[in-house]
């Protein structure tokens, strides 16, 4: 079984390709799956680039889709020849959120999807969306769930609502296809005129070039008449949370996501009061919101913004297209 690992103390160049024994037959409430694709986030690359520690000989991937190939004894919701995907959280099933950690985590905690075969347990997965790719369900695991919860679970988004987006990230762009799937109006922000330009062809009514407009809140109040974004998809920290608080309105939802920009900073913490919004932090979500989102999704067909897909063998040129900050939308890995 060919499989991706990373020694340690971390880097892309200490990913290896190598061949690893194929995984047994599934235990009790176990699936064995055929993995097919998965998608790269910052969490991931902060795993491979060094700067959050692992064991030694870790599976990275957080994402992973793919075929049911068996099924242990007790599981009932799967069937072989299933197409599925897998979860960020393999124990969070539903209710509020449990952990505040990683360690649960395919890629970080425990070892994660680079590999071609996995058995692990039937809760750790859901079905895919019937109407998308391998690739394209491999990109749901985290930043298409972070945006779904952001929006829809926390800040309970409605039609006629307005959101804004920085930057096009996967969260991002995720945020901007669930708002307007969903009847919002959005407001999105890039350094790049063309990739304002893309964000505009996938329905944001408005755009805003942060490196030309760097009080970009209160360009977000003028395009509101004075009143503010009801909620904020804040992916960049510190650096961008002042700009942030700017640009709700006042009683809205900030969905601190990232940190971008750092893990520290000052928040002017008196502007955040007298807007009177919620700055809520969050990662990712349960087993129950992906399964809530996968039916969103089919319902209405949306499908995930792909930039571009490497092999298995070419993760380390993936790690580094994604640190180039060239890319718009989703960088995927397809084996």
């Amino acid at each position: 079984m060919k499989r991706a690992t990373l020694a340690q103390p971390g880097g892309l160049d200490r990913l290896q390709i190598t061949e690893g024994p194929e995984p047994g037959e599934p235990g009790s409430g176990e699936i064995r799956v055929r993995v097919h694709a998965s998608s790269l986030n910052f969490h991931d690359y902060g795993v491979v680039a060094g700067v959050i520690p692992t064991e030694d000989g870790r599976i990275p991937m957080a994402d992973g889709a793919g075929v049911v190939e068996a099924v242990g004894p007790d599981v009932d919701e799967f069937r072989i020849g299933d197409h599925v995907v897998s979860t960020f959280f393999p124990k969070w099933l539903d209710g509020p959120a449990p952990i505040d950690n990683f360690t649960t985590t395919p890629g970080d905690g425990i070892d994660g999807y680079a590999r071609e075969r996995v058995v692990g347990p039937a809760h750790g997965f859901t079905h895919a969306p019937e109407n998308l790719s391998h690739a394209e369900s491999a990109t749901l695991t985290t930043a298409g769930l972070t945006a779904w919860r952001a929006l829809v679970v926390d800040a309970g988004l409605k039609a006629g609502d307005t959101i804004l987006t920085l930057g096009t990230g996967g969260v991002s762009i995720f945020a901007l296809q669930f708002a307007k799937m969903m009847g919002a109006r959005v407001i999105s922000t890039s350094s790049s005129d063309e990739k304002l330009e893309r964000l505009s062809a996938l329905g944001a009514d408005h755009t805003i070039n942060y490196k030309t407009t760097p009080a970009w809140g209160q360009r977000v109040l003028e395009l509101t008449d004075g009143k503010g974004v009801d909620h904020v998809i804040e992916v960049g920290g510190p650096g961008t949370l002042p700009e942030s608080i700017d640009a709700v309105r006042i009683g809205g939802h900030i969905s601190l996501i990232g940190v971008l920009t750092g893990r520290a900073g000052e928040v002017p913490t008196a502007k955040l009061m007298a807007k009177q919004a919620r700055l809520q932090g969050l990662i990712v979500g349960s087993r129950a919101h992906q399964r809530e989102m996968i039916r969103a999704i089919e319902a209405n067909d949306l499908h995930p913004v792909i930039d571009r897909s490497f092999s298995l063998e070419e993760i380390a040129d993936a790690f580094r297209y994604e640190e180039s900050g060239q890319h718009f939308g989703k960088i995927c890995l397809t084996f």
